[in-house]
């Protein structure tokens, strides 16, 4: 079975993974790739850091959310492989980011009710709603671990989500590209080419600025055609200490 032509690492709850995919989505569209998508948990990757101490209010809960949301996930790809995490991935993110304004923005999982969200997203997926009770069972952590590890190898630790596996499984894998507004179609595909000629040089490692604007989503209280404050991130999140 041959290779996806992209394989991208997501955490449910993170809107910048989210943002991220909805452009490739439309490349994917457009140039008809095949992107397998895979997990990497923000809880998992933040374990070792003291959440109280270095973390916004709400992140905690939210981190923890999409870790139990990777769970289903992965419950999902043991019975039916790899090909419904997309859709089911397209409707979390939906369902998380466009429907209405949430406190803290990132943590609309923690707002709406995580169970609640897990069924709907395999309801609409027309899978089975039992498969909600994943949630809950840290049996499949492992699984979700060495899947982060294996994004973490391929870029080094000092990132956070999304990570794209550019021609995989040789080619270069990047934290990024963070965005926070949905280029059109034409933009789309003029993004795509600049940062795979990035990713196939293999002297390239980093190009980065702190400052980001609230992404483009409904959570966040910002509007299609609106442009979100900016605000100062540090260490791939709004981490309040190093």
């Amino acid at each position: 079975m041959a290779d996806a032509d992209l394989h991208f690492y997501f955490d449910p709850v993170c809107p910048f993974a989210w943002m991220a995919s909805k452009w490739v989505r439309i490349v994917a569209r457009q140039k008809r790739y095949d992107v397998e998508w895979r997990f990497i948990s923000l809880r998992l990757l933040n374990s070792h850091i003291d959440y109280a101490a270095h973390f916004p209010p709400e992140y905690e809960a939210s981190h923890t959310a999409g870790l139990k949301l990777l769970r289903v996930a992965a419950r999902i790809r043991q019975a039916h492989g790899p090909d419904p995490i997309g859709p089911f991935y397209e409707v979390l993110g939906a369902e998380t980011f466009e429907r209405e304004p949430v406190p803290g923005g990132s943590a609309a999982a923690v707002h709406r009710g995580t169970r609640a969200l897990a069924i709907e997203a395999l309801r609409q997926c027309g899978l089975p709603e039992d498969y909600v009770d994943a949630l809950e069972d840290s049996g499949w952590d492992a699984e979700i671990q060495a899947e982060t590890d294996t994004a973490l190898a391929l870029t080094g630790k000092d990132v956070g989500t999304p990570i794209l596996h550019f021609e995989p499984p040789e080619g270069t894998a990047l934290f990024g590209p963070v965005i926070s507004r949905l280029p059109t179609e034409e933009e789309a595909l003029e993004l795509w080419d600049h940062v795979v000629a990035l990713a196939r040089f293999p002297g390239f490692t980093e190009l980065k600025r702190s400052l980001r604007e609230r992404p483009q989503l409904l959570s966040f209280g910002v509007r299609e055609g609106e442009v979100g404050r900016q605000e100062d991130w540090h260490g791939g999140s709004r981490r309040q200490k190093k």
